[in-house]
């Protein structure tokens, strides 16, 4: 649809589908219900209501890349998609606010479906036609929002109040009465049972002109913040391109636009507009939805077995009841487990009950405050040319698995405070050490010494695996310095 833009926000961390979710593996990018990631599926579903040049991710600058990696699959749709890449995360009005100034230099009638990226909502069809419902409100100037009807007493949504009567066009909206932030378990069933409160998606519509006015007035700080980055990122009336907005012309405007967006306050845009705004309408979803906010979520979008389980990968169980066990390559066994919780991945094990998941925050910050890594990564981690795992780590090395794909390669590097040895466990590997080039074949090895620039490289039609032993006084993924990388990734 022509002026309608698909602006996916996909800047979080995914602190509650921990362990299986990381810093670096955040919830959007994982495969937790149908065929795809949360990410993608999100992708396709906005496909073909708009352009892919309509559709803009939104994410912070060290998760861009990560993230066009991810999208790769999704072929030429994915080429045509935008980023927008804020300096750092600031919540959802900001990353609104700053998209809306760039979409309303194109035009001031442009409309925005802001789209959460870690939602599930299985059924297109219908998203689709409430989707076309919700543009005709906001072409009237209204701010608009799905809302889904409760079926239970959740604390972990926020709740919209609808007006007990109001006459609104087009036919099918609802005026808005106020938006609640998430509510004790008393109030919770005090809103079920009155019947006229909707849990919030945190799907907005609404034109860029009518966003910007409302921030205008109820966050002035944010409005003339972004003014002053609207005067750097255009020149007259000329934008630059969306992935861009971090690279002006000029080395101290770029500084001076990352200083303006990292003082701001970090404010959703609930709670900073739609709990303020008088001038909001609400759709009422006649699409199945969940957010996806805990390990129990999953309870509302996958189908059970007849006792109530939710069992996924390498599991065996005898007679448990209303429990979801993960698990991957190793078995695990359950019994007698009744509304439970059991995640299980190569470096960390979560066992809590059902209604207890929503703390999982907690682990993840007690792992952050002592500094470990199971917060951060995964033992095994994506990269554009393959995959790395690490096999083990002690004081003064570490062990990985390194997997190539065919005809893919690292980008030429050196490490200041560590070496490398290779073993090529199978295929072979093209090997460039400082001015030399050669090849290293099944069974054979060689050493990289610290300080010293190297490639590694697939010349072959299958993947290659080699084990890497690195020793140094560091052996951080951070010690890389890069000269040349065939994936865009920043050159020292």
């Amino acid at each position: 649809m022509d002026g309608i833009f698909a602006v996916i926000l996909a800047g979080g961390s995914g602190v509650r589908f921990w362990p299986l979710s990381r810093e670096t593996s955040p919830k959007q990018m994982l495969q937790i219900v149908g065929e795809d990631t949360l990410l993608r599926q999100t992708i396709k579903r906005i496909n073909g209501f708009v352009p892919p040049e309509n559709i803009w991710i939104v994410t912070t600058e060290d998760k861009a890349q990560s993230i066009r990696f991810h999208i790769e699959p999704l072929g030429n749709l994915a080429k045509g998609i935008q980023f927008i890449n804020e300096p750092v995360g600031r919540n959802t009005a900001p990353a609104v606010g700053l998209t809306a100034i760039y979409l309303n230099h194109l035009s001031s009638e442009s409309i925005m479906v802001v789209l959460p990226s870690d939602h599930a909502i299985p059924d297109t069809e219908k998203f689709l036609n409430d989707l076309r419902l919700a543009i005709q409100g906001a072409k009237k100037d209204y701010l608009v929002t799905f809302g889904i009807k409760p079926n239970r007493p959740e604390t972990g949504y926020g709740y919209i109040k609808v007006a007990r009567s109001s006459k609104t066009k087009p036919k099918g909206l609802i005026k808005v009465d106020r938006f609640f932030e998430k509510p004790d378990l008393k109030t919770a069933k005090r809103y079920l049972s009155d019947g006229g409160y909707f849990w919030n998606s945190g799907i907005f519509i609404f034109k860029t002109s009518q966003i910007l006015s409302e921030i205008k007035e109820h966050l002035p700080s944010l409005y003339r913040t972004l003014k002053e980055i609207e005067s750097i990122l255009f020149d007259s009336s000329k934008p630059k391109k969306p992935d861009k907005l971090n690279k002006p012309n000029k080395h101290n405007e770029c500084n001076k636009l990352n200083k303006l967006y990292s003082r701001l306050e970090p404010i959703s845009i609930d709670y900073g507009i739609m709990e303020r705004s008088q001038n909001i309408l609400m759709a009422p979803a006649k699409f199945k939805w969940s957010d996806l906010g805990s390990w129990a979520a999953l309870d509302e979008i996958i189908e059970k077995d007849k006792t109530g389980n939710i069992l996924k990968g390498n599991t065996i169980d005898i007679e448990s009841q209303n429990s979801t066990v993960f698990a991957g390559d190793r078995l695990i066994a359950t019994i007698g487990l009744k509304d439970m919780v059991v995640v299980d991945t190569p470096d960390a094990t979560l066992v809590s009950p059902k209604e207890r998941v929503q703390e999982v925050r907690k682990v993840v910050e007690a792992l952050r405050q002592a500094d470990r890594e199971e917060h951060l990564i995964h033992k095994t981690v994506e990269r554009p040319w393959g995959s790395y795992t690490v096999l083990e780590k002690g004081d003064r090395y570490k062990i990985k698995r390194v997997v190539l794909k065919p005809g893919a390669r690292l980008s030429l590097q050196l490490h200041r405070r560590r070496s490398e040895h290779w073993v090529v466990v199978s295929g072979v590997a093209k090997v460039t050490r400082e001015g030399e080039t050669y090849l290293v074949h099944t069974n054979e090895s060689t050493y990289i010494p610290i300080n010293t620039k190297h490639r590694l490289e697939n010349p072959g039609d299958i993947f290659l695996q080699i084990v890497e032993v690195q020793n140094g006084d560091y052996v951080e993924e951070d010690d890389i310095e890069r000269f040349a990388d065939d994936y865009g990734r920043p050159i020292t």
